[in-house]
């Protein structure tokens, strides 16, 4: 359990900072954007790998079943999880879906926390998955209130971002339930 709160605070505390901008804008000035953005990355990957490690951890060591859910709605979030997973590579490929979504990233958080809290009652998966939810509506609020000045962004011609987003999320779908589930958090979701 400590494991995994050490690196939510590390990997949450880093995407938090981002929202307070003119401390993120006087580290920038600090460091310049190279070293920010590499320090940055470690923080948050050592502070990922922790939470999922210290996830398996508390999970391996029986936490508290909070609730069982059906087994229906293990179902649904897988399938939610395929939806999480095309958001969050359409992040990354503009086109309709990011378009629409406006920001991609947040709403797979989103979605993701939703699939494991429909799936999975223990209080590891409860505590890992309500404080992601509690960050993506933060950092949601906070981008809306920066916001207000912009203009909504264009949707690029072509479906050339909207494939890679189903492509590319099929394939980060795969790799979440086949390998990184498995073999980093020590929790396998597919059959073998």
């Amino acid at each position: 359990m400590t494991l995994m709160l050490a690196g939510l605070v590390l990997f949450l505390g880093t995407h938090a900072f981002t929202t307070l901008r003119d401390q993120r804008a006087s580290l920038l000035a600090k460091l310049g954007m190279g070293p920010y953005k590499i320090a940055y990355s470690l923080v948050a990957l050592a502070g990922l790998l922790m939470t999922a490690y210290g996830y398996g951890a508390w999970r391996a060591a029986g936490p508290a079943i909070l609730y069982t859910p059906p087994t229906g709605l293990r179902h649904l979030a897988l399938l939610l999880m395929l939806f999480a997973s095309i958001m969050l590579v359409s992040a990354f490929a503009p086109g309709r879906i990011k378009t629409a979504l406006k920001h991609p990233m947040l709403a797979s958080v989103k979605t993701w926390a939703l699939a494991h809290l429909l799936a999975n009652g223990d209080a590891a998966t409860v505590v890992l998955s309500l404080a992601f939810l509690a960050w993506a509506v933060y950092a949601r609020i906070t981008l809306k209130r920066r916001e207000e000045a912009h203009r909504a962004p264009l949707t690029p011609p072509g479906w050339k971002g909207d494939t890679i987003a189903l492509a590319g999320g099929l394939a980060v779908y795969v790799f979440l339930a086949y390998v990184f589930h498995l073999y980093v958090v020590g929790v396998p979701v597919m059959p073998a």
